[in-house]
């Protein structure tokens, strides 16, 4: 059975997602740098001159690009996480939801790291908004008494550092680049256990990975800002 013939609008969508696709996948292996509109436009399997309906120019590509990719990383991870009880479990559940999609996305990492110098604009919205949605977030929980022993400005330094985790437990532990790679599961129980511990949740609530020796206990002492 012969597919339908798409319309000229909807074959204008599949263009600029295969240019879209194509352009994610050649700054994943060549960078920004040598991700030219040649490699891109021959990846999609489309002719040069295609590429000018959709993009001013390669710049104008590389600005869309993050913003586009982040959206479909953040999509991603919101849907992983569902509606999730507390803090601690939506962290656990967004970590996971992360680690995958990069598993999935191998170019993600390299796209983000180099568009801070390749398109300066892009990274900064980007950041500010996946860094606007953890502190939105994070706050909700010191609302809430989640997080205990930190003033609201504070706040701002632990979504810094806990989606900086992300990143390099993920380099240091899952990085395969072919879809394969998993974190194992003690790397984010002792990584849940910290921050549990670190924003005066009970340390039961996190257990140790099997295999691995629980914590004792914790008797809560009282933190500056409490």
């Amino acid at each position: 059975m012969k597919k339908p013939r798409l319309t000229r609008a909807q074959k204008a969508v599949e263009n600029r997602r295969r240019l879209m696709r194509a352009a994610a996948e050649v700054v994943g292996e060549h960078g920004y740098g040598d991700a030219s509109i040649s490699r891109i436009v021959e990846r999609a399997g489309l002719a040069h001159g295609t590429f000018y309906l959709y993009f001013e120019s390669r710049q104008d590509l590389f600005d869309q690009l993050l913003p586009e990719v982040g959206q479909e990383a953040l999509a991603f991870i919101r849907d992983q996480v569902g509606e999730p009880e507390d803090f601690l479990t939506m962290e656990e559940r967004g970590m996971r939801a992360f680690f995958d999609y990069v598993a999935r996305n191998p170019s993600y990492f390299r796209i983000f790291t180099e568009a801070q110098a390749a398109s300066p604009i892009a990274y900064e919205r980007y950041t500010a908004n996946r860094t606007g949605r953890f502190l939105d977030s994070i706050t909700a929980a010191w609302r809430n008494g989640e997080v205990q022993g930190y003033s609201e400005r504070e706040l701002g330094v632990l979504t810094q550092i806990m989606l900086a985790a992300r990143t390099y437990l993920y380099h240091q532990y899952g990085e395969g680049g072919d879809g394969s790679a998993k974190v194992p599961d003690w790397v984010i129980s002792a990584y849940m256990r910290f921050v549990s511990r670190g924003i005066g949740a009970a340390a039961e609530k996190v257990p140790a990975a099997e295999g691995d020796t629980a914590a004792r206990p914790r008797t809560r002492r009282t933190v500056a800002g409490d």
